[in-house]
């Protein structure tokens, strides 16, 4: 079994200190607060985090109301009914959904009810037409022809069928809390009680920018020496996954003023900026230096495979940004397997502090490796996997790699289905070592 005891301090070979994945964590999320509130419209509001209490101002049902298709009656008239012996009561009326009362019932009267009408004054229970001699005649709907009497063939108690004003909400009640998140009952609980907006914390605003002279993006032709740019587009997909609003700002230069101009740019909006590519240590890997000069640089570096040169640090908002902390600044490797796995390590994890959202708890499984596999002794390694079972019925799955390893190697993440996680300190872990397995998450 894989211990992770070995390497927490994350020494690499060459004596430089690589952060490890819980201290750069820590450090991240360090003063980072829960964005400000917005009113929103319901369906915008699903998945979001309540920023204020919900309240209702009527009650649920509003009113005593039918839950059947039947008769409105005074339970004492009906008390002797039976299969053997119908009581027979006049009906004077009806009552559809949608509409009040005309009538107030007699003793020895009955009303044709809907499902959903209001429980007309005098009556205290429904008795369901199926147990009525009108179950075979005429079709009950609103309109239809009014039988003279109708045969009551079962006895109800009061209350019968009815749902009692107040039953569910009572008018004043608190429906929802501050801090819960907004799911489909959620949504369908305050509609109940007519809101059609709520306050809920601000999206974050996620800015993407590519460097390099080498990208191009896709849809574009790629001229001699130029890939396209893939990242972004799997960027987008993470960051709405993750609850933000994504914005491209596109590809900038190698150059440093020109990476600059365009982070002061993005200041003006994001909430958070991540920039990939130009993060290394290359004569034109300059997203560090534009950093520093618009704001900070806290760490760089971390214990992670992929992904060890990652930069994180904070700039003040640029003039007309929304209201809220430092903005958050992201040099994610280029290398597209890279910037998935460190966007899903740390940048997810602020995405979701900034929403109001707690700590994704991820649920692994553990698996044995169906193969011997090597690693950086001192990086925390993230290997993209595909799950077999195992042909013992109570054995582990089997974590096989879904491709080469190489960070350039788009076709395993995409076959992938999880991610193995070696801890530092072991540089080969053979075959059937057991190991965690992070699912690939589709959507949060």
């Amino acid at each position: 079994m894989v211990s992770a005891t070995a390497a927490r301090r994350g020494e690499a070979a060459s004596g430089e200190h690589l952060l490890s994945l819980e201290e750069a964590l820590e450090r991240l999320l360090d003063r980072v607060d829960t964005l400000g509130a917005e009113m929103a419209p319901l369906p915008e509001a699903a998945g979001r985090v309540l920023a204020a209490d919900v309240y209702g101002d009527v009650s649920l049902p509003p009113w005593d109301n039918s839950a059947m298709d039947g008769f409105a009656v005074r339970a004492a008239d009906v008390a002797a009914a039976g299969p053997d012996r119908p009581v027979e009561l006049r009906v004077v009326g009806e009552v559809a959904a949608g509409r009040a009362p005309r009538k107030t019932l007699r003793r020895g009267e009955a009303l044709r009810i809907l499902t959903g009408a209001p429980v007309p004054p005098g009556a205290d229970a429904v008795v369901p037409i199926e147990d009525t001699s009108a179950w075979h005649g005429p079709r009950q709907a609103a309109g239809a022809p009014l039988p003279a009497t109708v045969a009551i063939h079962r006895a109800v108690t009061p209350g019968a069928h009815v749902r009692r004003q107040g039953e569910d909400v009572v008018a004043g009640d608190r429906l929802l809390r501050a801090g819960q998140r907004v799911g489909a009952g959620a949504v369908a609980l305050a509609a109940a009680v007519g809101r059609d907006r709520c306050s809920v914390v601000r999206r974050p605003h996620l800015a993407l920018l590519a460097t390099g002279d080498e990208i191009v993006a896709p849809g574009r032709k790629p001229g001699p020496g130029q890939i396209h740019d893939a990242n972004s587009a799997a960027l987008t997909v993470l960051g709405q996954r993750a609850g933000a609003l994504v914005r491209s700002f596109g590809i900038a230069p190698d150059e440093l003023a020109a990476v600059t101009a365009r982070l002061s740019e993005v200041l003006a909006w994001a909430d958070v900026v991540v920039v990939t590519g130009g993060v290394s240590v290359g004569a034109r890997d300059v997203v560090k230096d534009a950093f520093e000069a618009l704001g900070s640089v806290e760490f760089w570096r971390v214990a992670v495979q992929p992904g060890k040169p990652l930069a994180f640090g904070r700039a003040a908002r640029g003039r007309g940004a929304p209201p809220g902390g430092p903005v958050l600044l992201f040099g994610l490797p280029g290398n597209p397997v890279s910037s998935y796995v460190t966007f899903e390590l740390f940048v997810r994890p602020a995405l979701r502090r900034l929403a109001g959202l707690p700590p994704l708890d991820r649920v692994t499984e553990r698996a044995v490796l169906g193969e011997t596999v090597s690693t950086s002794r001192e990086r925390r390694a993230f290997l993209r996997v595909r799950l077999e079972p195992s042909a013992d019925p109570a054995g582990l799955p089997i974590a096989r790699l879904s491709g080469g390893q190489g960070s350039h190697v788009l076709s395993a993440l995409a076959a992938a289905d999880g991610l193995a996680v070696v801890p530092e300190g072991v540089g080969e872990a053979a075959a059937g070592t057991e190991v965690d397995v992070w699912p690939i998450e589709e959507w949060p």
